[in-house]
């Protein structure tokens, strides 16, 4: 096995090159662990950098089944996964991209009961569903357990994010009603490539959180308009 013949620390070696990040920053993700609520567009991609990247534990959450629909921008499914639960399905393609973490897979719908076991015990919340009463339930979840998290959330061409922890602007702050108006992908489509944006940077923010590094989206919500296209950071 790959293992067996290098050494653990040479699969992280562009990390450990990093200015800033080196063997401390890999030794803070090998020790953290990750929640990812959601396996679509967003979930699938944050989980699987994540886990290349060395997050010691992520746990997957989703009581979905994979469809045909999703396979235009849900890049961790193929055409023979269609009709499988998504969080065993996710996790499995996470654990065959790193074999040396530990990955959760919980297919179970959350509810006011269930979310504080699920939230605790996690250092880095990474809310991807796609719809604002699970969004608005799974943040106030963390906020209460003071545990930081990142939302992100994706409509037709337009993509959001933000970062909280305690003593900072939190999600219901930023979006005080439940919008009538919000378009999931299924009532009002998505562009294939937005989610992976809006992916790939929740597991950047999640990265910056546990080692770090940088300025985590704490009090600001980073706009995506992928036709301008623009990135607009709004500070709260």
């Amino acid at each position: 096995m790959f293992l067996h013949i290098y050494n653990i620390m040479d699969r992280y070696i562009r990390h450990i090159q990093l200015e800033g990040f080196g063997q401390q920053g890999q030794r803070l993700l090998a020790g953290a662990s990750v929640l990812v609520v959601g396996a679509g567009a967003l979930g699938t991609v944050a989980s699987l950098y994540l886990g290349s990247a060395g997050t010691g534990k992520i746990t997957i959450v989703d009581f979905d089944t994979i469809d045909i629909t999703n396979l235009q921008r849900q890049l961790s499914y193929t055409e023979g996964d269609i009709g499988r639960p998504k969080a065993e399905t996710l996790a499995s393609k996470v654990r065959a991209a790193n074999s040396t973490i530990e990955v959760e897979a919980v297919n179970q719908r959350l509810t006011a009961e269930n979310l504080p076991g699920v939230v605790a015990g996690h250092t880095v919340v990474l809310e991807c569903s796609d719809n604002p009463a699970t969004k608005y339930a799974v943040t106030a979840a963390s906020q209460a357990a003071g545990v930081p998290y990142v939302a992100g959330g994706i409509a037709q061409y337009r993509g959001q994010v933000t970062a909280w922890r305690p003593g900072c602007t939190g999600y219901r702050d930023i979006f005080p009603d439940k919008s009538d108006d919000y378009l999931t992908a299924a009532e009002g489509g998505v562009l294939a490539s937005a989610p992976g944006i809006v992916g790939s940077l929740q597991a950047t923010e999640a990265l910056k959180i546990i080692t770090g590094l940088g300025s985590p989206l704490y009090d600001r919500l980073l706009l995506i308009d992928t036709l301008a296209p623009s990135f607009t950071v709004v500070n709260l």
